[in-house]
């Protein structure tokens, strides 16, 4: 079992602030600890201690306070994204051919902007058991961030301000089987280079194959801090609330 970070994306939409900092190392919370930090300390936390960070953009700032991963629990291990190819499943298909993770290993994917609560354990003994190819956590209740319009004959029949939709949504954790990180470096080979992407490409092409992809759904808490707008609007009360014990284990 393997936790794979990806940490290297250049975040245009968090600048300027990502100008200076990776985005991952902005900090947030009442004790202004990088968020990368929360997301380690969520695997430890779990009993998932061999990690592997996906770096590129301004990851000097990244090793230098991480380091080999000891003092929070883990184990780190460093892989510079291909300078050339964009996408996270391209950082995924750079480290396998790099030797850093194999097919053997089963991963537990995390995007770098996200903070959450989600049992990690849980959701790979779900994989696990369930002999899916993938496994993607979603997450209910989610609102959407502008009005919505029904529309008829050109008039607005009914205004929705901020609805919450009725599907779940991914929240950028997944578990993969070894076997499909084979399948992305094929994938890769065929033509899958300049920009790749894992909810957008590679989940995608597992379906369109007939591959079992389960869905992991919960309830507890996350938050997408993938734009400048969102890091502002968010609420460091509700981090403490829900994320203070991993800081303060």
């Amino acid at each position: 079992m393997k936790g794979v970070i990806l940490a290297g994306g250049q975040g245009t939409r968090f600048r300027p602030l990502t100008y200076y900092f990776q985005k991952c190392m902005i900090p947030v919370g009442e004790e202004q600890r990088p968020v990368l930090e929360y997301i380690i300390k969520l695997f430890s936390h779990h009993e998932i201690q061999d990690l592997v960070l996906l770096v590129g953009y301004k990851f000097q700032q990244v090793k230098n306070y991480f380091n080999d991963g000891v003092r929070f629990g883990v184990r780190l291990r460093y892989v510079l994204d291909h300078p050339q190819f964009k996408g996270s499943a391209n950082a995924i298909v750079n480290a396998y051919r790099k030797g850093d993770i194999s097919k053997g290993d089963c991963l537990i994917v995390y995007y770098g902007d996200i903070l959450s609560d989600f049992d990690l354990r849980e959701m790979v003994d779900q994989h696990l058991e369930s002999g899916a190819a993938a496994t993607v956590a979603l997450a209910p209740g989610f609102k959407v961030r502008v009005g919505t319009a029904d529309i008829e004959d050109g008039f607005i029949t009914r205004f929705n301000e901020k609805p919450e939709l009725e599907t779940p949504v991914s929240v950028g954790i997944l578990v993969l089987d070894g076997s499909v990180v084979e399948e992305m470096d094929r994938m890769y080979d065929e033509g899958h280079r300049e920009s790749f992407d894992l909810m957008g490409d590679v989940i995608p092409h597992l379906l369109d194959k007939g591959l079992p992809v389960r869905a992991y759904v919960s309830d507890a808490f996350w938050y997408d801090l993938g734009s400048l707008e969102r890091y502002e609007r968010f609420e460091n009360e509700k981090l403490g609330a829900n994320l203070d014990y991993l800081i303060k284990k």
